[in-house]
């Protein structure tokens, strides 16, 4: 459930359904407290040193969550089970992290944690411990149809997850529950409450779980120095306007702390980690009209090689506070994939998501996703810009 902050309920099946809460498993699979060994069958889960997390509000992954899991799991009368993963998060999710910050990407390390760890290692240990399915608090809805299981955005709009769980395989899918999919948030806390569960009143995660303090450039440049390297800033149009201090401290759409200035506002449109360049023009040059896209995969009914040729109208989520927005899905000959915005989109970037779906309305079906290997732009100038996002 939601309230134990994504911590995974192996169920075992049981009266009253499969899967039931009261007589399930459950796993404490969110970021653990000091990982100092095993006390009895209970293993603590350290998946990175958190330092400063312990006891923040809002943190999310706090020291503090393995406890509040032990405690709601003695509430409900079922096991808890405490696991180490520190090794495999940290090459699977940290590292990958560092990695893709320094080559200019916008990376999102919620689904490489979804995909490598929670759904890979977790649903394993689930397999292993004899469990029918593994369950979280994902505010997301796994439906059965003729072609197995579907996926769809959760019924509480302001909460939907699906975004962060596009690469989520079918697989997967077919072990995998998610209780909370039709609930509202406030609902939910209602029930924890009316149960006398501990954490009913827990404030909601906010942060990225090993960056406590929302200062990315900080983690990175700590485990890719070079990465902070100075270079140039140079406009569009190819003039130099200053020097920065890595292209770590800037993103894709960045206004403020640019250090130059012109008539008009400039904005960060590419970054050029090759050439240690922070490229920067008007605002109209962050609109981004077509996607290139990889690591695709593929939620919807056939296979995605049967759309060659044809492409597919949908909606697709390039940022996870935005709502679905009119595409056109292309997959050409040799099997790539891109996507065309209707109406376009500012301050794409690399490393980002698009998910696709099936409509716009609330409780869409998830046809999959990718993540954006190119934005290119609609200015067209000739710029070192568009050279950038296209080549890359």
């Amino acid at each position: 459930m939601d309230f134990l902050r994504n911590g995974c309920i192996f169920g075992h099946a049981a009266a009253g359904g499969r899967g039931n809460v009261r007589r399930g498993r459950l796993l404490g699979c969110r970021q653990p407290a000091e990982a100092t060994g095993s006390r009895g069958d209970r293993h603590h889960l350290q998946l990175y040193d958190h330092g400063a997390t312990i006891g923040r509000p809002g943190s999310c992954c706090a020291g503090q969550d393995i406890h509040d899991a032990r405690r709601v799991a003695e509430t409900l009368g079922i096991p808890h089970y405490d696991l180490d993963y520190e090794a495999r998060f940290r090459e699977k999710v940290i590292s990958a992290f560092a990695d893709s910050y320094a080559s200019g990407e916008t990376p999102i390390p919620c689904v490489a944690c979804n995909q490598n760890v929670k759904f890979l290692d977790l649903l394993e240990t689930a397999r292993d411990l004899g469990a029918d399915a593994l369950a979280t608090g994902h505010y997301v809805e796994r439906r059965d149809g003729a072609g197995g299981p579907m996926l769809y955005r959760g019924a509480d709009p302001a909460r939907d997850q699906s975004y962060f769980l596009f690469a989520t395989t079918k697989a997967q899918l077919a072990q995998l529950m998610f209780p909370l999919g039709g609930e509202v948030k406030g609902d939910v806390r209602q029930i924890a409450q009316e149960m006398g569960l501990p954490v009913a009143a827990k404030p909601d995660s906010q942060d990225i779980c090993f960056v406590p303090t929302g200062r990315y450039a900080s983690v990175v440049e700590k485990l890719r120095p070079d990465a902070a390297e100075p270079g140039d800033i140079v406009h569009i149009d190819g003039r130099k306007l200053g020097r920065h201090q890595g292209i770590i401290h800037y993103t894709i759409g960045q206004r403020r702390g640019l250090g130059v200035a012109e008539g008009a506002p400039l904005f960060v449109v590419a970054l050029d980690p090759g050439k240690r360049h922070v490229i920067v023009g008007p605002h109209e040059a962050l609109l981004t009209t077509r996607l290139a896209l990889r690591d695709v995969n593929w939620l919807g009914d056939g296979d995605l090689g049967d759309l060659a040729g044809r492409g597919l109208d949908v909606h697709v989520r390039v940022r996870s506070s935005q709502a679905p927005q009119p595409a056109r899905l292309v997959v050409d000959g040799e099997g790539s994939v891109s996507v065309e915005l209707v109406d376009g989109e500012h301050g794409v970037a690399k490393g980002q998501a698009c998910v696709f779906y099936d409509g716009g309305e609330a409780r869409a079906r998830v046809l999959g996703g990718g993540f954006i290997g190119a934005a290119l732009n609609a200015f067209d100038s000739g710029s070192e810009a568009r050279a950038v996002a296209t080549a890359q």
